[in-house]
């Protein structure tokens, strides 16, 4: 199961920025451009605020697992886990065979078996972490962009190239050495745990009452743990889950089935690591309704109305009324003019036409040159505005108000009306 879901996994995080949706990757983020992309939503810089709520939503959602499941995010859905596991350890064990092997080469003199196994073991991670370094700027830089690239030479396009290096190095470096110690020395998660877990979260967990004590199966006074080590000896982090809960161990369950497979040698029942909460490996009762979860649930339900409100208000577009340098206004026979432009930005995904209608009632002449707007996706324009007013009508308070409306739509995101105020002499 846990392989499949790597598989799952793999495929979505590296087919993520070709998919298209709506006519965009599902996840580009054009930095360059300022533009956006997120599973069929199109977001620009103005929109940028709303940041907050995808980040804070992703962290609640791990909070909450985490209070629940454990790290269950570590041992199955972490991208570091999911390839280190799924991709470059299966590479190891094919061409260097299982972990007793290997450390048995290792220990060995220089051999030719040795040599070609090592170097090609090792051409592979560094192909595979140049492909990989090449999906990940694709979240960066559009498909056909990356694909110019490679066609060309690197002095065309150094920044790209600097970082298709430089990120290979730290893949490289990563899966064919530093590997879990990611997780012990610079991931601060498993630090964390410990504020986000109680003695009713899922953990993988050693079943001190049943093991205890340690022997020789054909001992009838010992507990059900054979003392093999093999949950030992297949822990990446290096630890022995019968000391207990401890902050290296990222849940993967290895330690699982290696003690299930000794278990079923032996005749003995399976479970006696396995997935459960510190009271239920000690026999006590267990508490899903408890207040840390209620504490969480409140948290989540403000994220909520705090989200559905600031997506609710985000429009289709984005309208501002403008001033020209120079003098606010100015007065040419005994009128007043105001020189104004209405910044215009496209934030959908697709073409649109943009109308704007002066509101007449204040007495107010608009002369305006382009009232039709064809805008391309995350496109914007400056629209001139020339706002006149008899002298004799001048008074304080008075707006100009336009009503900018997408054509073809009547929602409430695709109209709005913008405005300032209109400037003249006091008297």
């Amino acid at each position: 199961l846990r392989y499949t879901i790597f598989s799952v996994l793999i495929a979505i995080y590296v087919l993520l920025p070709f998919v298209k949706i709506g006519g965009h990757p599902a996840v580009f983020l054009d930095i360059v451009n300022r533009r956006f992309y997120l599973f069929g939503g199109v977001f620009n810089a103005q929109d940028f605020w709303l940041v907050f709520f995808l980040l804070s939503g992703v962290g609640l959602t791990l909070l909450i697992v985490t209070a629940i499941k454990g790290r269950l995010w570590c041992g199955y859905a972490c991208p570091h886990t999911v390839f280190l596991e799924g991709v470059f350890r299966r590479i190891e064990r094919l061409i260097e065979g299982p972990r007793a092997q290997r450390l048995r080469r290792n220990a060995a003199g220089l051999s030719f078996d040795k040599a070609w196994r090592k170097l090609l073991k090792h051409g592979v991670y560094i192909v595979l972490a140049l492909l990989l370094s090449h999906v990940f700027i694709s979240y960066f830089v559009s498909l056909p962009s990356v694909i110019d690239m490679v066609q060309r030479s690197p002095s065309e396009h150094p920044t790209a190239f600097t970082w298709v290096i430089v990120m290979s190095a730290i893949l490289y470096f990563n899966f064919s050495w530093f590997r879990e110690q990611l997780c012990l020395i610079i991931c601060p998660y498993g630090r964390l745990q410990s504020a986000m877990t109680d003695r009713d979260t899922m953990v993988i967990g050693y079943d001190f009452n049943r093991g205890e004590p340690r022997g020789k199966a054909n001992d009838p006074s010992n507990g059900d743990c054979v003392d093999c080590k093999r949950c030992v000896v297949v822990c990446p982090t290096g630890i022995d889950i019968r000391n207990g809960l401890q902050m290296e161990c990222i849940g993967c369950a290895a330690c699982v089935d290696a003690c299930d497979e000794i278990m079923t040698k032996v005749g003995r029942p399976e479970g006696l690591v396995r997935y459960d909460s510190l009271n239920g490996l000690e026999g006590k009762p267990k508490h899903f309704g408890r207040p840390r979860l209620f504490f969480y649930g409140g948290i989540v339900t403000l994220w909520l109305l705090g989200a559905t409100l600031a997506f609710s208000q985000s429009s289709a577009f984005e309208a501002n009324v403008l001033r020209l340098q120079g003098a606010p206004f100015m007065v040419v026979d005994a009128e007043v003019r105001n020189s104004l432009r209405i910044h215009l930005v496209n934030k959908t995904g697709d073409k649109q036409t943009f109308v704007i209608e002066p509101e007449a009632e204040s007495g107010i002449e608009y002369i305006i040159p382009q009232k039709r707007i064809d805008l391309e996706s995350l496109g914007s324009t400056y629209v001139p505005i020339l706002a006149i007013l008899p002298r004799d009508q001048m008074r304080p308070g008075l707006e100009l108000e336009l009503t900018i409306s997408m054509e073809g739509r009547d929602d409430r995101k695709s109209s709005r009306v913008v405005g300032a105020p209109f400037v003249g002499p006091s008297r």
